[in-house]
């Protein structure tokens, strides 16, 4: 694909990646099969796919599968095409970011369930305890991928098998009875919520709401990774009001004034997000101690 504008391929896909070890993303530093390797689950099935940036505004892929053919036609949307900061004004902060990160996108991969499922799982837990609990049960119920991937890397299971996964194997992936629940109320009506990579924004977050455990936090992360939404940002975090509030005035903050905050860069704020992300520049002094991490496989 070449693109009439910087490309990033690299920045444009992390918010993709669930943890460092998510069996579905992977980054080759070297060598021939050198790139950026990921699984998806579309209609007509499983694909794996590489990508390596080819230029500034180039990008060449590679698909295996029953899905290659979706695939490649969804692929200027997966790499932020239709994403179009050409008005937009950087916070004086960021303003430095923003020119260092031209090629910074905000992706479209639109399969919702597939962002769904580990945007629950993070719900109210250490970040490690949810990435753990992807891992585990893209192992266990996971498919193998298409192609030549490398090693362990899997496909997301699809709507009627997480809708059947027995209550003992989440307790055995960590993840406690409310989360588990969402998920599969959430699998129960995947038809439906995949129909929301079709319609606006809003309309979009307000369908996934109506699943019974799908708040703002969870909905945003989906519209972010899902739906190629620049203005979604994720109220109700445990440390991203802080961090916004500490990049744009030296200050920690709430939900109530990162919004205030974010206001001026609508409908841009989560791009704001993303540069304040890429700089480091939310990285408050730590106050506290760490959060201890929850078991929910004990006895």
């Amino acid at each position: 694909m070449r693109s009439e504008r910087p490309l990033d391929l690299r920045s444009t896909l992390a918010k993709l990646a669930r943890g460092p070890h998510d069996p579905t993303f992977r980054v080759v530093p070297g060598g021939p099969h050198a790139g950026t390797w990921r699984t998806s689950l579309f209609p007509t099935g499983p694909v794996t796919y590489r990508l390596v940036q080819a230029g500034v505004r180039d990008v060449v892929g590679q698909a295996w599968g029953p899905g290659a053919g979706e695939l490649a036609a969804s692929l200027p949307s997966l790499l932020g095409e239709p994403d179009d900061a050409a008005f937009f004004e950087p916070p004086a902060r960021l303003a430095d970011a923003h020119r260092r990160h031209p090629g910074l996108r905000v992706p479209r991969t639109g399969r919702v369930l597939e962002a769904l499922v580990p945007a629950v799982l993070e719900q109210k837990v250490q970040t490690v305890t949810a990435h753990h609990a992807w891992r585990w049960l893209l192992a266990r119920y996971g498919t193998p991928a298409p192609g030549p991937a490398p090693e362990g890397m899997r496909v997301v299971p699809d709507a009627r098998t997480w809708a059947t996964i027995p209550t003992w194997d989440w307790h055995r992936a960590g993840v406690d009875p409310r989360r588990a629940r969402t998920v599969v109320e959430c699998a129960r009506v995947a038809r439906r919520l995949e129909e929301c990579a079709a319609m606006d924004p809003a309309a979009a977050q307000a369908r996934l709401q109506l699943v019974p455990g799908v708040g703002v936090w969870t909905a945003a992360e989906v519209a972010q990774r899902a739906l190629g939404d620049a203005d979604a940002v994720s109220v109700g975090d445990f440390h991203l009001a802080k961090a916004v509030g500490w990049a744009l005035t030296g200050e920690r903050t709430d939900d109530a004034g990162m919004l205030a905050l974010l206001a001026p860069y609508a409908p841009h704020r989560y791009r704001v997000v993303r540069l304040l992300e890429v700089s480091g520049r939310g990285l408050a002094p730590r106050r506290g101690p760490r959060l201890s991490i929850q078991d929910h496989r004990g006895n």
